[in-house]
């Protein structure tokens, strides 16, 4: 035994110093003379635990699944970003960027043991079955979450298309857990989408940052244009439950509205890490007014657009205070097509802001708010007629209106969406209401 687990302490110390020298030789060039020197115990306390683990555990464990659940604890226990991807998750990371990939459209992260949705992604399953950003989800088809891995309640949210999961969620202002029931589809996201908000304003939505992100704005504003006359007056940009995506996305969206200076930098231990981006000349707006839309679903590359349109004047952010995830994550690529995502530096906005554990402050704060008219409200009252074992009026009325109760049930929810769709946007959406508001009053100022 001894003889075994002083072998595998030499095969470890050589793999640790392969790997120092792999990845840290211009860090040790610069600290030569302050080098730290081999953690011999800790590394014989590891040898210990592998050895007691393979000889004792209840059932055989391999070389493999040993060392790869290490590599796992060391990434996990530096952060919630940093991770090590397996094949299938490498793979699900490089799919995902491009826009379409299968599961619930949910953007999650791990809280005290449970997942918490980050964002839900417009127009996909979980969005339309009512989850929200900020749910803890504690169980996934009625088992507990806590105790699994994030990657493994992520495997067990994609599953099948076509299938059922039910979601047991907490939610902040509930008293009890929420179950809601989702059927997996085919994630096909659409980064950008605009609408004319009438009177020369329009509306653009970005869901997610992807590779074309900057492209599809471009051309999202060009028909805006083309729907108001040839020029907008001002936009509403909507940045609300946008988890964020990929960082020259980011750049790009913010490049379309500011045409010099500073976009967003990132400092960290290594040089690769420090990197800064300008803007270029060219803007899509010709000056029009911009009121940005955020909240607490609004993270990482998000939260680069809002910070530096705040920080240059050029928008005026309105919602509640974003996410907060101010950390760029590196891809590093390994043997047997398995990465690493690494935590290598700090995002900043251009006047020197971190946005990590912060999020931005909004210029107007607004709750969102949900309005209703007394006769909307009405609809929802119980009548004498809802009640169960209610008097029947003598005239067999009814009896008729019990046979046809079931397909007024099923007319209901059809009816109330026809309606919904006829309310003023101040009742649909009241933060992008205010947000209109806000845009004009700016642009009757402007044109003074």
């Amino acid at each position: 035994m001894k003889a075994n687990t002083r072998t595998l302490l030499v095969l470890i110390i050589g793999l640790t110093l392969g790997i120092m020298l792999a990845i840290g030789q211009g860090v040790l060039a610069e600290k030569e003379n302050n080098a730290a020197s081999l953690p011999l115990n800790e590394l014989r306390t590891f040898t210990e635990v592998f050895a007691r683990i393979k000889k004792d555990y209840v059932e055989p464990v391999s070389d493999k699944e040993l060392l790869e659940n290490a590599i796992r604890g060391m990434l996990s226990g530096l952060d919630p970003h940093s991770s090590y991807l397996d094949p299938d998750s490498f793979k699900d990371l490089q799919v995902g960027t491009t826009g379409e990939f299968g599961g619930l459209g949910i953007e999650v992260g791990m809280e005290d043991g449970f997942v918490k949705v980050i964002s839900p992604i417009d127009d996909t399953p979980a969005q339309r079955a009512g989850v929200k950003a900020g749910d803890l989800v504690i169980r996934l088809n009625e088992k507990p979450v806590k105790g699994m891995t994030l990657r493994d309640a992520v495997k067990i949210m994609r599953g099948k298309v076509g299938t059922d999961i039910t979601l047991t969620i907490i939610r902040e202002g509930e008293e009890r857990p929420l179950k809601i029931t989702i059927t997996r589809d085919i994630i096909k996201v659409k980064s950008v989408r605009q609408r004319s908000l009438g009177d020369g304003f329009g509306y653009l939505r970005i869901s997610q940052f992807q590779s074309h992100t900057g492209e599809n704005l471009a051309e999202a504003i060009d028909k805006l244009k083309e729907e108001s006359g040839g020029s907008l007056k001002g936009v509403v940009l909507d940045l609300r439950n946008n988890p964020g995506g990929v960082l020259n996305a980011a750049v790009d969206v913010t490049d379309a509205f500011i045409d010099n200076g500073l976009i967003v930098y990132t400092k960290g231990r290594i040089r690769d890490s420090e990197l800064k981006f300008n803007a270029t000349p060219r803007t899509l707006l010709d000056g029009a007014p911009l009121v940005v839309l955020v909240n607490g679903g609004s993270a990482s590359a998000s939260e680069i657009v809002a910070g530096a349109l705040q920080d240059h004047k050029r928008a005026i952010i309105v919602g509640t205070r974003t996410f907060g995830k101010g950390s760029v994550q590196t891809i590093l690529p390994l043997n047997n097509n398995t990465a690493l995502k690494l935590t290598t530096a700090r995002y900043y906005t251009p006047s020197g802001r971190s946005i990590q554990a912060e999020g931005i402050e909004p210029d107007i704060v607004l709750e969102p708010v949900k309005i209703t008219t007394l006769a909307h409200a009405e609809d929802g009252r119980l009548k004498e007629a809802d009640l169960t074992g209610h008097l029947e009026n003598g005239n067999g009325k009814d009896k008729d209106k019990d046979k046809d109760k079931d397909k007024d049930k099923k007319e209901s929810d059809t009816k109330a969406d026809k309606k919904a769709a006829k309310l003023p946007l101040a009742q649909t959406d009241y933060q992008l209401y205010e947000a209109l508001n806000i845009l004009k009053g700016v642009q009757i100022l402007e044109s003074r």
